[in-house]
């Protein structure tokens, strides 16, 4: 029977939260923005099947980690042209989308199917990795997984400490004020969308060089995106918020393969699949956390914190395209 050892435990989750870290930043930022990217499910299996092939053909893991980069960002720009420009149903756009992306990856990545190619190494981080306690679970990874942690702190402290970070919170609050104050939303809202698709793309890349290296069919991401747009809503459009629900998301997946263990009995896929409808029962909680009666009723259980917690407003502007008057 598999044992559960607390560190082990908490290094998976961190390693395998990766991915979905990198893609919920990106879309927290995008949304931040004004901008609503639906096509992150395919986006994440298109990024994945190119940093694979890139990586396998040319053997450089930055190459294939750049190009994932790209194609998210290059999907981000469609849904952002057709949105901000024509007007478009930024919805139906990304729908669309991600399930052109989700086939086209299927099909072009056909004949790299179940082949051994490069991945990311570990790369300990000399000195820190024997810290007791917090050494083994956060400093003896790989650098997708530093990447992701420094990405946290760097995202909440830009779009809240910084004046950039105003701007990009302006944008997606109130475009026309923010106009009114010589701001170009149009332009900003693209640049801020393909910032968040590049992440959405280096999360589809880090699923197939490192967390689930190769390519296949199924190749074990799909979901992701819509599970990674659950989470922004999950953590109130919050870039912290949404990461502690990464890695909750994480720790349900990661725990599936102790019950697995645990609880011969049981099917398999039933502990596969429960990381998906609890990440849906949360939502219910987001939605109910903003109604007054059951307000009342956490605060009675003493509960206020994790309702605070729960308590989120989308951008004003979400979905509508500004136009000038």
């Amino acid at each position: 029977m598999l044992e559960l050892d607390l560190t082990i435990l908490l290094a998976s989750i961190v390693a395998v939260a990766t991915p979905v870290v990198l893609a919920t930043l990106g879309e927290t930022i995008t949304e931040k923005a004004g901008i609503v990217n639906l096509s992150l499910d395919g986006t994440i299996l298109l990024s994945a099947m190119v940093a694979f092939a890139v990586s396998y053909e040319s053997h450089s893991l930055f190459l294939g980690f750049a190009s994932g980069a790209l194609v998210g960002a290059a999907v981000a720009a469609i849904v952002a042209v057709f949105g901000i420009w024509l007007g478009q149903s930024q919805v139906a756009v990304g729908f669309v989308l991600t399930l052109m992306t989700r086939d086209l990856a299927y099909f072009l990545g056909n004949s790299y199917t179940r082949l051994q190619g490069p991945q990311v190494s570990p790369l300990p981080i000399y000195g820190l990795k024997s810290l007791p306690g917090i050494g083994p679970i956060f400093f003896n990874h790989s650098l997708p997984v530093y990447f992701s942690l420094l990405l946290v702190f760097i995202c909440w402290w830009y779009i809240y400490r910084t004046p950039a970070g105003l701007t990009l919170r302006a944008i997606g609050e109130h475009p026309e004020a923010a106009f009114a104050r010589g701001i170009n939303p149009q332009r900003w809202q693209l640049v801020y969308a393909l910032i968040g698709g590049a992440l959405v793309g280096l999360g589809g890349a880090t699923f197939s060089l490192l967390t689930k290296p190769g390519w296949g069919r199924p190749q074990g991401a799909e979901g992701t995106g819509w599970i990674v747009l659950a989470l922004v809503i999950f953590g109130g459009w919050h870039p912290v918020k949404a990461v502690i629900g990464a890695y909750l998301f994480a720790f349900l997946q990661v725990m599936g393969i102790y019950f697995q263990n645990w609880l011969p009995g049981i099917p398999a896929q039933v502990f596969q699949v429960a990381p998906f409808p609890l990440m849906i029962f949360a939502l219910v909680l987001t939605h109910l956390a903003r109604n007054e009666t059951f307000a009342a009723y956490m605060a009675r259980l003493r509960l206020k914190p994790l309702l605070e917690f729960l308590t989120g407003q989308a951008p004003s502007a979400l979905g509508k395209p500004y136009r000038r008057n």
